[in-house]
């Protein structure tokens, strides 16, 4: 490996790497070798301390700043990060497996893009004055405190600053837990945070499993919890948070519907399908998996789509023409195959694709089956893999019955020529963050996030700093105070 992928140490708090090889050790794969590339340790309770005890020390001096002071450091980071966009997504392919060709127009731009979107914002959380008569009442927006950010490890570099700018930017203190899978990213992201002028203790980034996560989550110093990641691991923190009324955000997971008209431009809607299936291999929350298709368009789509994923280039992801690389870890191929075999199972018919990849690494064939059904479980369970459901439809009705059946709800889109129907269905349609002609766009000016089992708050725009501040009240009598007695 000529890349240097071994970080300076495991963890960064107070402003420094931090080392202690007492902690799990944690190796680091590259998905497309299975070669070890680097080592981390899980964070012990002693560093687990270290770094809540920095964030809670140097969190009231940060939130008396000005907001265009703090709003200014943040927009330097985005430029220090995009100004070493390469090497930031060479670490994030070898993080993930991801192409390179993916990795340098859409992970560490993206976090760069939240930098300087939520910095620009800092100066502007101002709060209301209220006239009442004589009286007033005014409002003041003020930091939670300390924040833990739990990542997933399909967007490390943009999770970590999806999280840490709008917390920075209202005045909070970050501790942030990356997955397990992909802990290298973040630690750069701090690193770049703290070169731009950020006081040491108001980012600190820790290693570790869960007992690591649970530990932050549950700490009394801790005000708000923001976690990327699956249902269930979503249910426990929430939980665990609850028990201390803790600030929460779930960004979940999903099995989203994509509904494709017979009127829809077919070369966009096979477009729009690519990218919400076989983006980053599937590995992506809010994929449109269950692509709803009008029987009066439907082998015409297979065709197209059949020919369109035949021009994947499947290869080395540090080659900038590889278009489809692997899956994150062993662990996740091998549940993205057993998806399959129940697909195929239970009478799916698979069109395209369906095997793993004979070569080093975690590759599997972009999977396309048709002829689905809604109670198969490849239409009922987020498989998070280039594995697509093609479910037909008769009646705009009907898609839209059967596209809200689910306990999920974190993104859904329409694929037509008719933007009246495109609206009006979209208004049906039960999830967070929607598509019109379109899929899995997500700037940080729109909000993110879903509904039922999907999430709670959501992230990104202006929206998320009411997920990252409280209001505090004040009324003010101008007069005397009369009283009963």
């Amino acid at each position: 490996m000529t890349y240097p992928t071994q970080p300076t140490a495991s963890h960064f708090i107070d402003g420094a790497y931090v080392e202690d090889t007492a902690g799990v050790p944690i190796p680091v794969i590259y998905p497309a070798t299975g070669e070890q590339i680097a080592t981390v340790y899980a964070a012990t309770p002693a560093i687990v301390e270290q770094a809540v005890a920095a964030a809670h020390r140097a969190q009231k001096a940060w939130a008396a700043l000005s907001g265009t002071e703090r709003g200014r450091i943040l927009r330097r980071a985005a430029d220090i990060m995009r100004a070493r966009n390469h090497d930031l997504s060479v670490l994030e392919t070898y993080d993930t497996g991801k192409p390179y060709q993916e990795t340098i127009a859409v992970d560490a731009t993206s976090g760069a893009d939240a930098l300087e979107y939520f910095g620009g914002l800092a100066g502007s959380l101002t709060g209301e004055h209220i006239q009442l008569g004589e009286d007033w009442v005014y409002t003041r927006r003020e930091a939670l405190g300390v924040c833990v950010g739990i990542g997933a490890w399909n967007y490390p570099t943009q999770i970590a600053c999806w999280k840490g700018a709008p917390a920075l930017a209202c005045g909070n203190a970050m501790v942030f837990k990356p997955s397990e899978t992909t802990p290298l990213c973040a630690l750069k992201v701090a690193e770049i945070l703290h070169e731009a002028g950020l006081p040491a203790g108001l980012y600190n980034v820790v290693q570790g499993l869960g007992d690591v996560g649970a530990s932050l989550v549950c700490d009394p110093r801790v005000a708000k919890v923001s976690l990327t990641g699956s249902v269930p691991t979503g249910k426990k923190v929430y939980a665990a948070a609850a028990a201390q009324m803790k600030h929460v955000t779930m960004e979940l997971g999903g099995k989203s519907p994509l509904l494709i008209f017979d009127d829809a431009d077919l070369e966009n809607a096979v477009g729009g399908a690519i990218l919400g299936n076989f983006y980053s291999s599937g590995q992506v929350c809010s994929n449109g998996t269950r692509v709803f298709v009008q029987k009066g368009i439907k082998e015409a789509f297979l065709s197209r789509l059949q020919e369109r994923l035949a021009s994947a280039v499947i290869g080395d992801p540090m080659d900038e023409a590889t278009s489809f690389g692997p899956m994150v870890s062993e662990r996740q191929m091998n549940i993205v195959l057993g998806y399959i075999d129940k697909g195929k199972a239970e009478g799916a018919r698979l069109v395209t694709g369906g095997e793993r990849i004979d070569r080093e690494g975690f590759y599997l064939q972009p999977t396309v089956f048709a002829d689905v059904t809604d109670d198969m479980t490849i239409a009922r369970e987020e498989i998070f893999g280039p594995v697509m459901a093609v479910l037909d439809f008769e009646t705009e009705d009907e898609a839209i019955i059967r596209a809200n059946a689910t306990e999920y709800g974190l993104s859904a889109g329409v694929f037509t020529s008719d933007l009246s129907r495109g609206h009006r269905v979209i208004a049906k349609l039960e999830a967070g963050s929607c598509f019109i002609n379109s899929y899995n766009d997500a700037p940080v000016e729109a909000p993110f996030g879903g509904t039922k089992l999907s999430g709670v708050g959501r992230e990104n725009s202006k929206d998320a700093i009411n997920n990252y501040s409280e209001l505090k009240s004040v009324y003010v009598r101008m007069g005397d105070v009369e009283a009963p007695f």
